[in-house]
């Protein structure tokens, strides 16, 4: 017998449709009365259910726990155009309804669900968190918690021209659709030198060995203009729920230093896992074993009856 089944789950979000995964345990010994616990998850900037994740839910799975694992609207599997659109509000909506759409499955315990991201998802799950309070646990990995401190960083590591080069795309993709336009698209990872969201020494190769071979590198620029106002490690002292902060400390796209700021600031319900690994290589091999290894515990710990 398998350890899992793995089923369709799509949901509505403001009434698009978002794509979904339902990974239920054979068995459990997590299961009460209510039901199962419930992991709830998403990827990160322009990412998908295919792109590393689903070696993190099968993990979460085989331990006894029920996992959601979804696309934004605009993404993957899911509805909504344009295509490759990132807007943050939009993103955390789909949180939102990710979360009550678990609470609300048959056999999952509505009062027992934790929510896991990773990169941009991983500042989601902090602003979740500090929104929802009946969120029962929070992982966090390799997470852009300060969209201010990661553009500063990105401008020291690739320079001021191109800082400025993706502002004037990030303009000329906002001016265009408001003008009923197509948008304006940037890779989300390239080489070094390369106009892309991510052009670190590791970013593409990094990224492309966890996507699927048919995955659309490429975003809309406008969101680039207001990442500096998105700040979700600010709210980490609103989260009631206990989180795991997983710290890549060699992280070229998410400054670390910000993660542990938003640790610290979230006093006695942090704790913080530091690995001595990349932003990218934390999703495979042995880097992976671990990360996903005191997670899978975290969760199993935090969600029991």
């Amino acid at each position: 017998m398998d350890d899992y089944t793995r089923e369709d789950a799509d949901f509505a979000s403001d009434g698009t449709r978002c794509a979904a995964w339902l990974y239920t345990p054979a068995k459990s010994t997590l299961n009460n009365d209510a039901g199962l616990p419930c992991v709830v998850m998403a990827h990160g900037l322009g990412g998908v259910r295919n792109a590393g994740l689903e070696p993190y839910a099968e993990a979460f799975a085989r331990a006894g726990l029920a996992v959601l694992l979804f696309d934004y609207r605009h993404f993957g599997g899911s509805d909504g155009e344009p295509r490759e659109h990132i807007v943050v509000a939009k993103q955390q909506a789909d949180w939102h309804a990710a979360v009550a759409h678990a609470r609300g499955l048959a056999g999952v315990d509505a009062a027992r669900i934790g929510i896991w991201g990773s990169s941009f998802s991983g500042g989601h799950v902090i602003a979740i968190g500090a929104q929802d309070a009946n969120i029962r646990a929070v992982c966090s990995q390799g997470a852009m918690m300060d969209g201010l401190g990661a553009l500063k960083h990105l401008t020291a590591s690739q320079g001021v021209a191109h800082s400025i080069k993706l502002t004037a795309a990030a303009l000329r993709d906002i001016t265009r659709r408001k003008l009923g336009g197509s948008p304006v698209y940037l890779p989300v990872v390239g080489a070094p030198g390369e106009l892309a969201a991510l052009a670190t020494e590791d970013a593409k190769a990094g990224y492309l060995r966890i996507t699927p071979d048919d995955w659309p590198n490429r975003m809309t620029a406008g969101m680039l203009l207001t990442l500096a106002l998105y700040r979700p490690g600010l709210q980490s002292n609103q989260v009631a729920a206990p989180i795991l902060f997983v710290v890549a400390a060699t992280d070229s796209i998410c400054p670390p230093a910000d993660v542990e700021a938003a640790a610290e600031r979230a006093g006695g319900n942090a704790t913080v896992l530091r690995l001595e690994t990349g932003h990218f290589e934390i999703y495979v091999d042995d880097w992976f074993k671990q990360g996903c290894a005191a997670q899978t515990a975290f969760l199993t710990e935090h969600l029991a009856p």
